[in-house]
């Protein structure tokens, strides 16, 4: 972090610039204050995708993991009442991963860890992941999955597509390969959440249930569970920018799994959290409830009166 200027700062890989940040990317009372203004009572925090180091030795990511996750800690510690904390682990070696998440979970009382949508060569599908999802079902941890690393990003040099097109399909890559994997019949208690919609995943479905069909050569080799019987054991966000997308999600997946998400506090996140959601006259006050809070408090294994 280079801090060239009050409230700002550059992030940098090593001697190259990656993004400019404001001060509400480490500032509690920042955050505090925006989300005061939004209306936001409650704030999930995880560290930026950029920071999972899947990349770096083991040991080394292990020891950011914990540095990360103390400071997270440290921050929920202050403010118990507006903020949770996610964890994030050294997925590159799963044992050490285990060892971190149930340090968080234990030690540090965090509900759940964020974790990447392929973890190198990895996709989520890895039996080399198995012994962390066991480790995350026996904890209760809730398993948040954000895009990273896109596919094919050295073809999309220009209009900002990584962003665009990969982050979507990244995404689908994740939510396919834990469905089709047999991952969710293997550790069938295990909760995942999707962010950004779940991607493409939602508008493609249609061809991924057909595909599933009709080439089971290719596609049932670790389950011949259907991918719509699955669906409704994942959770999604729901950060689409459009009420037809938004609609057709409850469609798809109802409000009883999708929750509030927001991306903050970043160009393509929701500037007004829950905007989209408030600007939808025809849910019901019952779901409104669910995609605001109920949801996410579910996914989380919260209860809200512990925010009172």
């Amino acid at each position: 972090m280079e801090h060239h200027r009050p409230c700002c700062a550059r992030m940098m890989i090593d001697d190259r610039f990656f993004r400019e940040v404001e001060e509400n990317c480490w500032s509690p009372e920042a955050r505090i204050h925006e989300c005061d203004r939004h209306g936001v009572h409650i704030q999930v925090l995880s560290t930026v995708p950029v920071m999972f180091s899947y990349w770096a030795q083991p040991e080394h990511a292990h020891d950011l993991s914990r540095i990360l996750n103390d400071h997270i800690a440290s921050v929920v510690e202050r403010y118990p009442k507006r903020f949770v904390g996610l964890c994030t682990v050294p997925m590159q070696a799963p044992e050490l991963a285990v060892k971190e998440l149930e340090r968080c979970v234990k030690t540090l009382g965090m509900p759940g860890v964020e974790i990447g949508s392929h973890i190198n060569d990895w996709n989520l599908d890895d039996e080399s992941l198995f012994p962390f999802y066991e480790a995350a079902q026996d904890l209760g941890a809730a398993i948040f999955v954000h895009p990273w690393d896109m596919m094919g990003k050295e073809k999309m040099p220009r209009y900002w597509l990584p962003w665009l097109v990969g982050m979507p399909a990244e995404t689908s890559l994740a939510i396919c390969s834990v469905l089709f994997g047999g991952v969710l019949d293997r550790f069938p208690n295990l909760r995942f959440c999707f962010s950004h919609g779940g991607g493409s995943f939602p508008f493609t479905l249609g061809r991924i249930e057909h595909g599933f069909h009709v080439r089971p050569d290719l596609v049932q080799i670790r389950t011949t569970t259907e991918p719509r019987a699955l669906v409704p054991r994942l959770y999604f966000d729901s950060l689409v920018h459009d009420p037809a997308a938004l609609r057709y999600m409850l469609d798809l997946f109802t409000s009883e799994r999708i929750m509030l998400g927001s991306d903050y506090p970043f160009p393509l996140g929701e500037h007004h959290p829950g905007a989209l959601i408030e600007s939808m006259h025809e849910i019901d006050a019952a779901s409104r409830e669910r995609l605001l809070a109920g949801t996410a408090l579910e996914f989380l294994g919260l209860r809200q009166e512990a925010f009172a």
